[in-house]
């Protein structure tokens, strides 16, 4: 996989992200927190893979 496609792949799933975490919520504190989700979901998958699989 090119760097480029995973650039892609990444650039969607922070788009889709945003429109999930700030569709999602009621306050405008919310939408904000879910920016910054949006931006480290990622990180937090990976995390709870590796927990889940018992590797990390």
């Amino acid at each position: 996989m090119s760097t480029q496609s995973s650039d892609a792949v990444y650039g969607f799933g922070v788009i889709g992200a945003l429109i999930y975490f700030i569709t999602t919520s009621p306050t405008f504190g919310e939408k904000l927190l879910g920016v910054l989700k949006a931006l480290v979901w990622p990180a937090y998958l990976v995390y709870h893979l590796l927990k889940f699989f018992k590797i990390g």
